[in-house]
C-alpha cells in the first residue's frame, strides 16, 4: 500500500469483545478522525464519541475485505492468532494492503502484524503505544537493529524509491546483516537520519557516485535527480537503490549517470 504522505491515514479500531471495545473506546478519544467498527451488541461502550461507528451483526469475518478496501491502519482489539487467521484470505501484497496492529485486551502491548514499514504499521504502533501508556513490539530488522529502512527511507520527506523489488530485498539485507554499504547523497535534504543513535557504522556516507569504488561495497542507496543507465544497474546488479527528492520548480535534472 503506498500511502499518500500528506495526508493522515484513513484508521480503524475494531473490536469484538466486551473488553476490547473498552478499550477501542479509550483510544478513540484520543483518534477522534478514527472509525470505529464493534460488535453490536458492544457498541455501548462507543456512546458520547464523535467518532464514526460501525456496529456489526453477523460473522466478523466477512467484514475484513471491506475493511482492507476501506483504510490505511486497522488496529485489532483481537487476539493475534485470530486476526493472522482473519486476514490471511485477504493478502497480496506489501505495495497494496493496509497496515495491520494487534493491541492485547488489556492494552498493555501494541504488535504491528502486517504493512510494518510501507503500510506505516510499525509508525502507527509507535502512536498508540504512547496514547494507551503500552509498549510497541517491533519485529523489523531494521527497527530492532537501529539501521536504514531501504524499502521507506525518506518516504517523509517525500522521496521516491527506484529500483526492482528484488534490489530492495537484497540490499535490505546488506544493510541489516551489516555487510558495507555506500550511500550516496547527491540530492535532497540532509537531515533524513532521525534516530537518537548514530549512523550505524557499515553505512559510509560519499557526496558523489564518481567517488565510490563500487568494488568495496555489497550496496549502494544513491539519493540523486540523476538519471540511471542500464550500465550502471547492470555493474551493480541487485545491489543499487535509488532515491528521487522532490525537485523544486524550474529545476532540471541532470544529464548523464556514472557508471
Amino acid at each position: 500500500m503506498n500511502p499518500d504522505i500528506t495526508a493522515p491515514p484513513r484508521v480503524c479500531l475494531v473490536a469484538i469483545t466486551k473488553h476490547g471495545a473498552a478499550q477501542a473506546a479509550t483510544l478513540a478519544r484520543q483518534l477522534p478522525q478514527a472509525w470505529l467498527c464493534v460488535a453490536a451488541k458492544f457498541a455501548d461502550a462507543t456512546q458520547g464519541l464523535s467518532n464514526p461507528v460501525q456496529a456489526y451483526e453477523g460473522a466478523f469475518k466477512d467484514r475484513i475485505g471491506p475493511l482492507f478496501q476501506a483504510f490505511d491502519q486497522i488496529v485489532f482489539f483481537v487476539s493475534l492468532g485470530a486476526v493472522v487467521r482473519l486476514i490471511a484470505p485477504h493478502l497480496k501484497s506489501k505495495d497494496e494492503d493496509p497496515g495491520v496492529l494487534v493491541v492485547d485486551d488489556a492494552g498493555q502491548f501494541v504488535i504491528p502484524v502486517l504493512s510494518g514499514h510501507v503500510g506505516g504499521a510499525n509508525a502507527m504502533a509507535d502512536t498508540v503505544a504512547a496514547l494507551l501508556g503500552a509498549t510497541a513490539v517491533l519485529t523489523t530488522a531494521s527497527d530492532v537493529g537501529k539501521t536504514i529502512p531501504v524499502d521507506i527511507l525518506g518516504r517523509e520527506l517525500g522521496w521516491r524509491v527506484e529500483a526492482p523489488k528484488i534490489n530492495i530485498t537484497r540490499v535490505s539485507a546488506a544493510v541489516v546483516n551489516e555487510e558495507p554499504v555506500a550511500l550516496v547523497q547527491e540530492a535532497g535534504s540532509p537531515h533524513w537520519w532521525t534516530r537518537p543513535t548514530p549512523l550505524p557504522q557499515n553505512i559510509h556516507r560519499h557526496t558523489r557516485l564518481e567517488d565510490v569504488d563500487l568494488g568495496r561495497y555489497q550496496a549502494v542507496l544513491w539519493i540523486t535527480h540523476r538519471p540511471v543507465d542500464d550500465t550502471l544497474w547492470q555493474t551493480l546488479h541487485e545491489r543499487l537503490v535509488v532515491y528521487r527528492p522532490p525537485q523544486a520548480m524550474g529545476t532540471s535534472t541532470p544529464a548523464g549517470a556514472a557508471a
